[in-house]
């Protein structure tokens, strides 16, 4: 499996992450829809024959084109966007996926071919088929969206916990992952909500006041029991993440920590909303049925978030960094595993490159490039996630910036990739990030001072990048035996204690308010 630096880079100014995050999370939403959408479809039109309710049944009939037009045509174009988009922005990610699980793509690539026909046949079957053909042919899409599902989960699940695949390489150790069967669970029981939710929102522009108090006690009979599976599956897909995973959702990481906090939040609204829907159908307003939409989208979007981004430094966790560079070195790597790519650099392993050394006077440029190659699948230059603004607010020179090159991935609690190249081209990298910052001259070896003087900001400016503000995090649990002229004494010498540090940047003034303040959190 070749990573992606045997592919050209494809830049996209405001994220490739970006791209990715805003198609899939609108394609998951639809095609979550899909699945639990044909079940209540087959249950709705069920209950219309038992209850002889031919108002109800001609509504599902008008229901199921609105659902075969957003999930077939809709859901399929965002569908092909997302294979368009990851081919081009993860390579090397996508065709170790295609490698490794090739038979199970072409057996869901099957199962969504039989969905597309039972839709199309369903659809068109209101007028023509007898009842019991309709509904058979109603289970038969139900099932084949449900078992695309079922391998879908799979692969997805396997990027964030490959689990024995890591030494075995099989198939079925990957497949069958830990967080397998949790996720499926959570997957079929928002599968559910959406489909009340989607029904709830169409149902509520009804202008018969009774069919219309009909379908909203209906629809949210689809919600409210199956919102109250999601936190057991939540719990047991929680105890199959790594320790380290988990914790990033837990604050050790900022976006799962905030995305999180939205889920709850968001969660919330949906569920209150689908209460009052199930309790007073006839005074449910439309108003309400669109904010119970948006709060199952923000949800759903939270989740997706939580899981992309907790995966970080990992694009396919334990094995391949979210730059392509694998982790370990192995047979087939191409030489561009961390240990191989260190021996020859970045430049020279790359096989898109426009530099293949560093020289005189090209320094900037090169850096621009080892920036492209080990950076920008995550990064921008100054829109998402952009260093512009952090390196402007952080004032680093070149020289605190090669420092903190040395310890990537030390900071931001592990989140990202370790720096992997030659020291001229982490001396190159740095030089190109400086110049991002022209209030900086090349010359000046200290950032400069800090706008306030007080022990937390300086923290931020200095410490934050790799620590947390926490009585958890090694550093204040080594400190607590210090005295505040025992911790000043090591703040001079963050090197020589570690190499992976910087030296401290601040003056002295900085110093010793750093470490009162340090010596006033140990105490607490």
């Amino acid at each position: 499996m070749l990573p992606s630096m045997n592919y050209p880079v494809w830049d996209v100014a405001f994220g490739s992450g970006l791209l990715i995050a805003v198609i899939s999370i609108v394609h998951v939403f639809v095609s979550h829809f899909a699945i639990g959408g044909g079940l209540f479809l087959v249950v709705s039109e069920k209950r219309g024959y038992r209850l002889n309710d031919q108002a109800f049944l001609d509504w599902v009939a008008r229901h199921t084109r609105f659902f075969v037009l957003l999930t077939v045509v809709f859901g399929a174009v965002t569908g092909v966007g997302i294979w368009f988009t990851i081919s081009l922005v993860h390579p090397s990610a996508t065709s170790a996926l295609i490698r490794s699980y090739v038979w199970a793509w072409a057996i869901e690539w099957l199962f969504f071919f039989l969905e597309i026909t039972a839709s199309l046949l369903y659809l068109y079957g209101w007028k023509t088929l007898d009842r019991k053909t309709h509904l058979w042919i109603g289970w038969v899409y139900f099932w084949s969206s449900f078992m695309s599902m079922v391998v879908i989960n799979g692969i997805i699940t396997f990027m964030l916990t490959p689990g024995a695949w890591l030494e075995s390489g099989t198939f079925w150790d990957g497949f069958l992952n830990p967080t397998y069967l949790p996720s499926l669970g959570i997957r079929f029981g928002f599968s559910l909500v959406l489909a009340g939710v989607y029904a709830l929102l169409r149902a509520s522009r009804e202008k018969d006041r009774v069919l219309r108090a009909t379908l909203v006690s209906w629809s949210a009979r689809w919600i409210v029991p199956a919102f109250a599976t999601l936190p057991l599956f939540a719990y047991w897909y929680i105890s199959k993440l790594p320790a380290t995973v988990w914790a990033s959702a837990q604050g050790r990481t900022p976006t799962p920590t905030r995305h999180a906090t939205l889920i709850l939040v968001f969660s919330g609204f949906a569920l209150a909303g689908s209460v009052w829907a199930l309790l007073k159908p006839r005074r449910f307003p439309l108003a309400a049925s669109v904010v119970v939409f948006a709060a199952a989208f923000l949800t759903m979007g939270s989740f997706e978030f939580i899981r992309e981004s907790v995966r970080k430094p990992y694009v396919i966790y334990g094995y391949m960094y979210s730059n392509a560079v694998l982790a370990h070195a192995g047979p087939g790597d191409g030489g561009l595993s961390v240990d191989r790519i260190r021996e020859r650099g970045v430049l020279a392993s790359a096989r898109w490159s426009r530099y293949k050394e560093i020289s005189p006077g090209n320094e900037a440029q090169a850096g621009q490039e080892v920036f492209r190659l080990q950076c920008q699948s995550c990064h921008t230059i100054s829109h998402y996630r952009g260093l512009t603004q952090l390196l402007r607010a952080r004032n680093w020179d070149e020289s605190a910036i090669y420092f903190r090159l040395g310890s990537l991935d030390k900071m931001v609690n592990g989140a990202m990739p370790p720096f992997v190249g030659t020291d001229a081209e982490r001396r190159a990298l740095a030089r190109f990030l400086a110049g991002l910052n022209p209030g900086i001259p090349p010359s000046q070896t200290l950032p400069g001072p800090l706008p306030e003087m007080t022990g937390g900001k300086v923290f931020e400016q200095s410490c934050a990048d790799c620590h947390l503000e926490s009585p958890d995090d090694p550093l204040f649990s080594r400190l607590r035996q210090r005295d505040e002229t025992e911790i000043y004494e090591l703040i001079g010498s963050l090197n020589t204690l570690n190499p992976a540090m910087p030296p401290f940047g601040g003056t002295d003034r900085e110093r010793k308010v750093l470490a009162a303040w340090l010596r006033g959190k140990v105490a607490d």
